[in-house]
């Protein structure tokens, strides 16, 4: 039922029993009510109350709407891409980015002295707003598919916050934004990989080798590349904005690239 509709519902129960009695049982009305808007918006009035903070009180900080409503507007697309069954990824994906769109207007708040700090902070904080949109979306019910859900989520948010950490380690005495980028989706997967290998070996071990190898290595592939495509949008703005560019240097503590050396110009005096 779409969330801007309301009025009485008719629910029929429809078979066809051929010559053994009617295709449909009688009709149930029933009074649907508009639900509340309240759940879907939450995530977004937090973002507006962290655009209010005194380190985000700047025109550059609300460039934040970009990568949130194209991942948004992905997660809403009508089109068939995901498997059936899986649906529920559009939701971990939406609630992914709420968190990172926190993250990155919290960086200045996140940043410590240590590195290993940086990251527990990094890691409460996505947690906390990704989980905070996810159930705002489910408008606070729980089923077997949202707990399924939540375990990817949880999932997903501990790999962003290793994979982020680790790539700043790695390139943290010269940052280049193609090497930052190749890195992240290096490590996504790596990470990915290591997560779920053990679940198809598993699999394998036990259907006696009847496992394909293309089953596990394409729904990886598929899940390394969705969630890089989460990331991407705001790793992109971090390029293209000094503003977000600064904060996210201090997240991953790397520091900029180095100018080249000039070497001193000759001495062009004549002798005499």
């Amino acid at each position: 039922m779409p969330l801007t509709a309301g009025g009485k519902l008719s629910l029929v129960a429809s078979s066809d029993l051929g010559a053994l009695g009617a295709k449909e049982g009688p009709a149930v009305i029933y009074d649907w009510v508009l639900p509340s808007l309240a759940p879907l918006l939450l995530p977004w009035l937090v973002i507006l109350g962290l655009l209010t903070l005194k380190r985000n009180r700047c025109a550059a900080a609300w460039w934040i709407w970009l990568p949130l409503g194209y991942v948004i507007a992905f997660t809403l697309a009508p089109l068939d891409i995901m498997p059936a069954g899986t649906d529920f990824f559009l939701d971990v994906i939406a609630a992914l980015a709420a968190g990172l769109g926190a993250v990155w207007l919290l960086t200045d708040y996140l940043r410590r002295p240590h590195r290993f700090v940086t990251f527990l902070c990094l890691l409460l904080a996505l947690a906390g707003f990704s989980a905070l949109a996810f159930v705002s979306a489910q408008s606070w019910s729980f089923t077997s598919e949202t707990f399924v859900a939540g375990i990817v989520l949880a999932v997903g948010v501990v790999v962003s916050a290793v994979a982020l950490s680790l790539a700043g380690l790695i390139c943290r005495g010269r940052y280049r934004r193609v090497g930052l980028y190749g890195w992240l989706l290096l490590l996504l997967a790596v990470i990915w990989l290591v997560i779920t290998g053990p679940f198809f070996l598993f699999a394998l071990i036990a259907s006696g080798g009847r496992v394909s190898w293309g089953g596990f290595f394409v729904p990886v592939f598929a899940l390394v590349t969705l969630h890089f495509a989460t990331l991407l949008p705001f790793l992109i703005l971090s390029s293209a904005s000094p503003f977000y560019r600064q904060r996210l240097k201090a997240l991953l503590h790397v520091t900029p690239e180095a100018p080249p050396v000039l070497a001193p110009l000759p001495d062009a005096g004549l002798k005499t």
